[in-house]
């Protein structure tokens, strides 16, 4: 039975291509490239599969009423089969925009960071740094350049969820980066110039993550950008010194 005969007002294909062709076109006057677009949009729409893959597939779900164990047994095999298929989707559209699981891109290392990529770098990181201390940002385009090679240690596929990486990071390390913040950060006495720069710039907590999570790489990417070497030794130094 179709949405339409048992009452549902669901968007069908048409419209749900109408409304992202609206997208892409509003969001081209306000100068975001197509490809960047599509592969925002294309994000949003493998979150939303993958946020109800999870929810329908949260522990304690049964089937519906009281009619026997085979009923049962047999609602339980078809929403695992339906349940598996969402993934399957949610997977391809994943793929679509950031390439197949394990795509490490181009030989040898990742491909650059795109603008997109970048943004939302900085919208994930901003409220994470002001939970920690006030307002201080470098140079916007040293903050950029320090994303590109934070980025650059990541896929595209692991891109894609570096938000969540971070807000876990920040949640794990909350301690100990309070601690960090309040001894060399904006409200302390350290000044913005130095080696301590980075803690003064949303882009600390980025990097403390990726020092973690892959310190190899990010010391390949920044010297390939050519980055201050002292702005990591001194970030490097400072998250020791708050163990």
């Amino acid at each position: 039975m179709s949405a339409a005969h048992d009452g549902r007002q669901w968007p069908d294909e048409v419209s749900v291509d109408n409304a992202r062709t609206t997208l892409l076109q509003l969001l081209a006057r306000t100068g975001v490239p197509s490809g960047d677009a599509r592969q925002l949009i294309g994000l949003v729409e493998a979150g939303v599969l993958a946020l109800a893959h999870a929810e329908l597939g949260a522990p304690g779900r049964t089937a519906p009423g009281d009619k026997g164990e085979e009923y049962r047994s047999g609602w339980l095999d078809g929403a695992e089969a339906l349940l598996e298929e969402l993934g399957a989707v949610a997977e391809r559209t994943l793929a679509g925009v950031t390439g197949p699981e394990g795509d490490q891109g181009v030989p040898g290392g990742h491909p650059r960071a795109r603008r997109m990529e970048v943004e939302r770098a900085k919208v994930a990181l901003t409220p994470l740094y002001l939970s920690f201390t006030a307002a201080s940002e470098l140079d916007p385009e040293v903050t950029e350049e320090v994303l590109v090679a934070v980025l650059g240690t990541m896929s595209p596929r692991q891109r894609a969820g570096y938000a969540g990486r971070l807000t876990e990071f920040a949640t794990l390390h909350r301690g100990r980066l309070e601690r960090l913040f309040a001894a060399y950060g904006p409200d302390s006495t350290t000044t913005l110039h130095g080696r301590y720069s980075l803690l003064h710039s949303a882009t600390s907590i980025a990097v403390l993550e990726r020092l973690l999570a892959s310190p190899t790489a990010l010391r390949e990417e920044w010297d390939a950008a050519e980055l201050p070497p002292a702005w990591l030794d001194g970030l490097t130094t400072a998250w020791t010194t708050q163990a």
